[in-house]
């Protein structure tokens, strides 16, 4: 599952770095293209940085068996985001997020990438692909029904899902 897991990020991590390269957060002092694994963040990680996507693996289950392939498994993916705006009085957190939003739709296609071994250097094709569906976005999280800031800190969120799909490593004998 583990290269799955990489491959789906790496591969959304270097189209983000194609799309906007202005997009980048500072992690462990590098720069890197604003979009990280939670679960690869040290424990004394504070809170998520703003204009960032945040991957965080759901639950994972058996779909099918293939003869030779190992079991075809699908993967629950949350992307969540937020923004605080451009500017200082924030009155445009709507329209950074609908592009925060785009970035991530056009990061997501073509819905597919190989699937690669990256615990060696050069990384090695594993033969299969990852794929997945379109990002099925939540409501604006922040905003009361009454249209209401009931966040505090003022800033516009979103978390969008996804599942994602991939064959084992294993193969059943």
């Amino acid at each position: 599952m583990q290269f799955a897991k990489d491959s789906f990020f790496l591969a959304l991590q270097e189209r983000l770095a194609g799309l906007n390269p202005a997009r980048t957060v500072m992690l462990d002092g590098a720069t890197v293209p604003a979009i990280v694994v939670s679960e690869n963040l040290p424990p004394s990680f504070m809170e998520p940085e703003p204009d960032t996507f945040y991957i965080e693996w759901g639950e994972a289950d058996v779909v099918g068996r293939q003869a030779g392939r190992g079991a075809l498994m699908s993967l629950d993916v949350v992307i969540s985001y937020y923004t605080s705006g451009s500017i200082a009085s924030m009155v445009d957190r709507g329209r950074v997020l609908a592009q925060l939003d785009n970035e991530l739709l056009n990061i997501c296609s073509p819905p597919a990438t190989e699937k690669r071994n990256y615990a060696v250097s050069p990384s090695a094709d594993l033969g299969t692909s990852v794929f997945w569906g379109q990002p099925s976005f939540k409501a604006q999280a922040g905003r009361a029904a009454n249209g209401e800031d009931s966040n505090q800190s003022g800033r516009a969120e979103r978390k969008a899902k996804l599942t994602m799909y991939f064959f084992s490593e294993a193969t059943a004998s």
